[in-house]
């Protein structure tokens, strides 16, 4: 991929860094004035040590200090307007008989002429807050129109919190709530809202009209040039006749947002209700380029390199349909990075033709039909497989997906014992719920996926079945996400069959970057004997190989400390066993430790770790690196 610059060049930035920055990049401010601005604020009883801060974070003329103003006029303009800032932010901390006085060389803004002239360099800016004591709600009284609002609910209640932003949010949680019942016409037709100084008390009145609840009704799409209008009014899931849901507006743009056709999706309600009493819905999207491509590397010192690359379109046929080709080739110098290895001949590849077709059954799901060819040379065996799947993966709500598969593969697999053919069909069922807060970067949240996967060897008549359970959790321990505590767990079984009936692939193995970091990927588990008699039959390039396993049982826990706004450093400890038995063998770990470093980008975190086994087996190295785009886990 190239990137190509144009006449006039302009800076641009990676990272972090900028560059071709010219040095007059910057705004120019006609005539600069410096100023040195002091912000006193009196004690005040009540001050739980807070309001200082805010009064900083809220003053301009504080916060932008080196930042000169366009003359005598400028900083007058701004002292003006840093006054209102002060005072409401004395409000949002229901300071209301708070002041605020500002002073240029001595004297007062409320005294100065817009053409006066400051001579001191630089100019001295004095700001006085005394800011008076703090104020408790008071007489509360709501109407809505008969019906029943308890304004306590929303924190409205005598002798609580009467900060400004406090009440006018509390507020706007009353007029959200009506509006979810239905009522998309609320309107707030009074409000009075009284300082009483005597008391230090905030009253607080005001009246609702709710409305009536309202029907949706027809809906209309503008902006749709090559995707169907028709298809996209369908894929909102509003249901004219329905009553109408706010809720049910963004859960339609974030639907017709997944279907990746639109740079933009704006769902609303009409203004007005139409002739039969019902309630119009305005869809208005911006159509993208739907052809799209993009390329990929990754690294590890024992599986060496890889790169990928991929190329797609969007619309096919005009309702979202979308056609993707990926291609991979790995293992690029494996042998020769890492003695520890076995040998093999050749690179990894695979390729895959996945089409989607979303709404097949209901806006809710997408068809997913993909062909696929790989060629793989893991540590445990060589295979190739040739594979085609079919389902429906069907959103239960914006956390909870099923998908539902039927996969047919034909394989062959080379191991110790030799060279295997496999025709199997199976049925891949997987419920995933994703908590998490961000897909690549998560600081909080929670995520699980759960696989049964039911399969019958045709030519081997060998029925199984394949069941995983993963979980992982995060924790941020501060405001800022400067240390996040991260964790995983992953449990699974294979049952129905012995372990030397079950395709090599659908065994469970454990080591590797998604696993045990600092481990040979597929090295944790039981292995095929290490000496091999002359003339047994068996393959000898698979001495010392892992068998692969019928249980699994694996985790890791790390932290993630920000030393930056950009840089963690990551120390972690991943563990896990193998067994070929149903049940695995806990009393026989493996354990990795080590640490990483992430530079989080908008894209997401670019990943590097290092690990080290703790227990190294026959085929592990001295330690392993990792590199990649997003977390661990």
């Amino acid at each position: 991929m190239a990137i190509c610059l144009t006449s006039p060049a302009h800076a641009f930035e990676i990272f972090g860094v900028t560059f071709f920055e010219s040095p007059d990049s910057a705004v120019e401010v006609i005539d600069p004035l410096n100023y040195d601005a002091t912000l006193t604020v009196e004690p005040a009883p009540d001050d739980d040590g807070t309001l200082q801060d805010s009064l900083s974070t809220a003053s301009s003329l504080v916060g932008e200090e080196d930042e000169p103003v366009s003359g005598s006029l400028g900083l007058l303009s701004k002292a003006k307007t840093d006054r209102k800032r002060l005072v409401a932010a004395l409000f949002e901390n229901a300071r209301y008989d708070g002041l605020v006085d500002i002073f240029i060389e001595g004297r007062d803004i409320t005294t100065l002429q817009p053409d006066a002239e400051f001579s001191a360099r630089p100019v001295p800016v004095t700001i006085r807050v005394r800011p008076g004591p703090k104020y408790t709600l008071g007489r509360i009284a709501v109407t809505s129109g008969g019906i029943p609002v308890d304004p306590a609910e929303y924190g409205l209640a005598p002798g609580g919190a009467a900060g400004s932003a406090e009440v006018l949010e509390a507020e706007a949680r009353m007029f959200s709530k009506l509006r979810q019942d239905g009522r998309p016409f609320v309107a707030v037709t009074d409000r009075d809202i009284i300082a009483d100084a005597a008391n230090n008390r905030l009253e607080y009145e005001a009246r609702l009209d709710p409305g009536p609840r309202v029907p949706f009704g027809d809906i209309w799409v503008e902006g749709a040039e090559d995707v169907d209008p028709g298809f996209i009014a369908y894929m909102t899931g509003i249901k004219a006749g329905e009553v109408f849901s706010p809720q049910e507006l963004a859960d339609a743009r974030d639907r017709l947002l997944k279907l990746g056709v639109f740079s933009s999706v704006t769902v609303k309600e009409a203004k007005a209700q139409a002739a039969d009493g019902s309630l119009p819905v305005q869809v208005e999207v911006g159509e993208r380029k739907f052809g799209y491509y993009g390329v990929g590397a990754t690294y590890s010192n024992t599986e060496g390199a890889g790169a990928n690359g991929y190329v797609g379109y969007r619309n096919l046929f005009g309702r979202a349909e979308s056609i993707r080709f990926d291609a991979s080739v790995s293992r690029i110098g494996a042998t020769a990075v890492s003695g520890e290895a076995r040998e093999t001949d050749g690179f990894d590849y695979s390729s895959s033709l996945v089409f989607k077709k979303p709404g097949v059954l209901g806006p809710n799901s997408v068809y997913i039909g993909s062909l696929e060819i790989k060629r793989e040379q893991p540590l445990a065996y060589d295979r190739t497989s040739y594979a085609a799947t079919s389902g429906v993966e069907y959103e239960i709500d914006k956390q909870q997906t099923v998908n539902v598969s039927l996969r047919g593969e034909y394989e062959e697999i080379t191991d110790y014992l030799g060279t295997r053919d496999y025709f199997i069909a199976s049925v891949p069922i997987t419920y995933t719920y994703d908590g998490r807060d961000n897909e690549l970067n998560p600081t909080e949240g929670f995520y699980f996926q759960a696989l049964a996967e039911p399969s019958y060897g045709f030519n081997t008549s060998t029925p199984f079945v394949k069941t995983r359970l993963d979980g992982r959790a995060y924790l941020s321990l501060t405001e800022s996400d400067r240390l996040i505590l991260a964790s995983r767990l992953g449990y699974g079984t294979v049952f129905g069959a012995d372990l030397l009936d079950i395709p090599n692939d659908r065994r469970f193995y454990a080591g590797g970057g998604g696993s045990v970091r600092g481990y040979e990927f597929q090295s944790i588990g039981p292995y095929f004997p290490g000496n091999v008699p002359a003339g047994s039959g068996f393959n000898p390039e698979f001495t010392d190989t892992p068998t692969g396993g019928l249980s699994l049982f694996d985790g890791s826990v790390e932290a993630r400390i920000g030393i930056t706004e950009n840089i963690q450093v990551v120390p972690f400890l991943d563990f896990g066993t193998v067994s070929d038995d149903l049940v695995p063998d806990f009393s026989n770990f493996k354990l990795g430790a080590g640490i990483g470093a992430r530079y989080l980008t908008s894209f997401g975190p670019i990943r590097i770790d290092v690990g080290i086994p703790l227990d190294p087996g026959p085929r592990d190295a001295g330690y392993q690196i990792y590199a990649g785009i997003g977390q661990a886990f």
